[in-house]
């Protein structure tokens, strides 16, 4: 026989969100007398004080932080196994969101969603631009279904889909390639490097910066793009993205003697197969068989009269 409730657990945490036992009542409806009863209930049956009230602010305890970790979980987990249930009983899912990084092939994403809605016409679908960590970010807040990301979720399910290269590249008028030499990374702290800055409100990864001593940090891959397409810097950008401006001439990629070319994985990611319903499901599909025989480009070609930078 269990010694607390849910709604014991539920009112616990939404003093902790609020602040207090006031501003806790404001937030669930109930009067300020009942969440105090509830949260007091749960003390009695845990036999620890999990708030000490500072005025009007209820402060955790130690072991009110310790329960408060557990207490997150339980709910997070009924929450999941209600949302199991609502996608049996209602058989195909409404709304499907997808976060995908804007280093990823757009083009790929929406054939996997083209033909999704093929068979699902009634689908709303909600895609979210994200940067880095973002993906991964939006997935655990609950905001996102299915997320395509460069990084791995310690939490969740995680599947590498794909190799995507990231070469360095300028406008073909930047300095840099004027310079007619294999160059280092001593040659591009000389110039601007854009960044695309890390979507995630939290934990915030800071990556691919080179120590130039002027940069410019973007929130979108194609802010980024643009901006080297009109000759304002220098940056790592996917080839997926950029190859056809390369094949065209609009971009150039640079002659680096290392660290021209990088390879990373992405990953399809989600946090409970079991939610996942048919559209879902059918969109891993697709997208899996669309990346299979995605090609990773190979290294940069050798920069012309590259011998003469040994002498």
């Amino acid at each position: 026989m269990q010694k607390t409730t849910l709604e014991q657990w539920r009112m616990f945490k939404a003093v902790v969100d609020a602040g207090g036992f006031n501003q806790a009542s404001m937030v669930v409806h109930k009067s300020q007398s009942s969440v105090h009863h509830a949260v007091s209930k749960l003390e009695d049956a845990l036999g620890i004080k999990l708030f000490e009230i500072a005025g009007r602010k209820a402060i955790l305890t130690e072991a009110g932080k310790l329960m408060l970790r557990r207490g997150e979980y339980l709910l997070a987990e009924v929450g999941r196994i209600e949302a199991v249930a609502d996608s049996l009983s209602t058989g195909i899912e409404s709304e499907l969101r997808i976060a995908v990084s804007g280093a990823f092939p757009q083009r790929i994403v929406f054939q996997a969603l083209d033909s999704v809605s093929q068979l699902y016409p009634q689908l709303r679908i909600d895609i979210f631009d994200t940067v880095l960590s973002g993906t991964n970010e939006l997935i655990n807040e609950g905001k996102a279904d299915i997320g395509l990301s460069p990084f791995l979720m310690s939490n969740g399910l995680n599947e590498e889909i794909c190799l995507i290269n990231f070469a360095a590249v300028a406008h073909p008028d930047h300095p840099l390639h004027q310079l007619n030499r294999t160059l280092t990374y001593e040659d591009l702290k000389l110039y601007r490097q854009i960044i695309v800055r890390d979507s995630a409100t939290q934990n915030k990864a800071s990556i691919g910066w080179h120590g130039a001593e002027q940069r410019w940090t973007v929130s979108h891959m194609r802010a980024s793009i643009d901006l080297i397409q009109q000759g304002f810097g220098y940056a790592w950008l996917p080839l997926p993205s950029v190859q056809p401006l390369i094949d065209k001439g609009l971009l150039k990629r640079l002659p680096l003697r290392e660290g021209a070319s990088r390879t990373h994985s992405f990953y399809l990611n989600f946090l409970d197969k079991d939610q996942i319903g048919p559209a879902a499901r059918e969109f891993i599909g697709a997208i899996r068989l669309l990346t299979l025989d995605m090609p990773v480009s190979p290294d940069v070609p050798a920069a012309p009269q590259a011998q003469s930078f040994e002498h």
